[in-house]
């Protein structure tokens, strides 16, 4: 598990202004949490520097870019040796469709979030990244019908 970072009060802060709406200008954020723009340019730079932030982004509505499909997938693999879970990580970060990839367990080896145009799309992937896959040995996927929750947010 890695190191949890120390964070104060005004980090806090920081961090909530930040994940509701990271386009604000530092005056505009310093002006939120109530401090001084040095001071808070000061800690935003802390804050990404240690790894705290990991990057900001532009979060875009999936069904208006052409990607309205969501599937939730479940991957075992035949052969579960590191090096081949590991291989099996690499496939999936190769695809631009796969948006979250965990190991978990108990279970299926791997849970992915899949972002796709439909079905023929999403049959595309399967093929390339299950069906061709030679140690995938069962895929089990679910198909969002609503969402009825999404945020990016981490309770700090």
């Amino acid at each position: 598990m890695p190191e949890q970072a120390p964070l104060d009060d005004l980090d806090r802060r920081i961090l909530n202004a930040l994940q509701t709406d990271a386009s604000h200008t530092n005056a505009e954020l310093a002006e939120l949490v109530h401090v001084s723009p040095p001071t808070c340019l000061r800690r935003v730079k802390q804050l990404t520097d240690s790894g705290v932030i990991a990057r900001q982004v532009a979060i875009v509505d999936p069904g208006k870019v052409g990607a309205g499909l969501t599937a939730i997938v479940e991957i075992t693999l035949d052969v579960q040796a590191a090096e081949r879970m590991t291989e099996f990580e690499r496939l999936a970060a190769t695809e631009t469709s796969v948006m979250q990839c965990y190991r978990v367990t108990p279970g299926p080896d791997f849970v992915l979030v899949v972002q796709v145009a439909d079905m023929p799309a999403y049959h595309a992937l399967a093929h390339r990244l299950f069906t061709a896959h030679a140690n995938v040995r069962n895929v089990k996927a679910y198909f969002s019908t609503h969402r009825s929750k999404f945020d990016t947010r981490i309770a700090v």
